[in-house]
């Protein structure tokens, strides 16, 4: 069976926040020089000490990497403000950052759960392609369990944009054990998508080193330093769940172009360019109504009482229920 999405005006809104607060940016590609080694064995005699004489020899390749931004950090500024204006938000004073990392531009964007924020990042990517040239793409996840759905999301929505825009996105969820994976996705000039969880990058098992290890494979070069020359933007996915302070160091690594921030509870907010909150998504009919319960006590003259939960009672025919004792002290 092939899903069909409906088109929503709400999210091509938010695609159109992002788009237009580089306003001014034009579309170009930017290549570079992707240098890989070849180790190849001239000579297999041993010599007298055992060592295998090796030679190497460079193989240079194209990579593709996010054009740089030309446009003045003012005109950054006066676009942001434009879009926070014509969407009644907040407006933005200065551009702001976190204050002990450089993660390039942050902007906001407020979505509550269950409206579809996975399909508009996945859409900005797409108009951020085709508005700027801008195709590398690295999306940060807080836990195994979202990067799978995240992922899976991409694989349902591709039949869906290729009618959109002529071509699909192929990601690849990040695993140590395939450098060449990165390798493609600097290699690649379409849109290149990496899907990774900060356990990858921020832990401190072996595993999660590699990224920062030098590679035979990357001719002694690191994986962290390959993905850094290809400017990806960094979309990350609740960063509520990732904006501790080594973390966000971590993330700087990449060497961002600029950061989207895509969550329903945000604990800090840079440049908020669009919202649709709880009440915004319940007017629109894109959630259900949630209904609260309100207790008053009478005859008693304890000041200090208080609710708890007994247990939660779960059945095959009924509805589940709670139960709950009031205790006065």
């Amino acid at each position: 069976m092939k899903l069909q999405f409906k088109e929503q005006n709400f999210q091509v809104q938010a695609v159109k926040a992002i788009i237009e607060c580089f306003e001014g940016q034009t579309l170009k590609s930017n290549r570079f020089t992707l240098e890989r080694s070849k180790e190849l064995i001239r000579k297999a005699k041993q010599a007298s000490s055992g060592a295998i004489e090796i030679d190497y020899t460079i193989e240079e390749e194209i990579g593709y990497r996010n054009s740089p931004l030309h446009i003045l950090e003012s005109q950054v500024l006066n676009n942001i403000q434009g879009v926070q204006n014509r969407n009644d938000l907040h407006e933005s004073q200065q551009i702001e950052r976190p204050k002990t990392v450089n993660l390039g531009y942050n902007l906001t964007i407020e979505m509550e759960t269950g409206t579809g924020k996975t399909y508009t990042y996945i859409r900005t990517m797409y108009e951020l392609h085709k508005h700027y040239g801008w195709s590398k793409f690295i999306v940060i996840i807080p836990s195994i369990a979202i990067r799978e759905g995240v992922y899976k999301s991409f694989q349902v929505t591709q039949d869906h944009f290729q009618e959109i825009y002529g071509h699909k996105i192929n990601p690849f969820i990040y695993n140590s054990g395939r450098p060449q994976d990165i390798e493609s996705f600097a290699s690649e000039s379409r849109i290149s998508v990496m899907i990774i969880n900060t356990q990858a990058f921020n832990a401190s098992g072996a595993d999660a080193r590699r990224i920062y290890q030098e590679l035979d494979h990357f001719g002694t070069r690191k994986p962290i330093d390959i993905i850094a020359q290809t400017n990806p933007i960094l979309i990350i996915d609740e960063p509520q769940s990732v904006d501790g302070e080594k973390t966000l160091k971590s993330m700087q690594d990449f060497n961002p172009l600029f950061t989207l921030r895509y969550s329903a509870t945000h604990k800090v907010e840079y440049n908020k360019v669009y919202r649709l909150d709880a009440l915004d998504a319940y007017n629109k009919r894109l959630v259900k109504k949630i209904q609260v319960k309100g207790i008053n006590l009478k005859g008693s003259t304890s000041t200090a009482g208080y609710l708890y939960l007994e247990q939660i009672s779960l059945s095959t025919n009924k509805p589940p229920f709670a139960m709950v004792e009031l205790r006065n002290e």
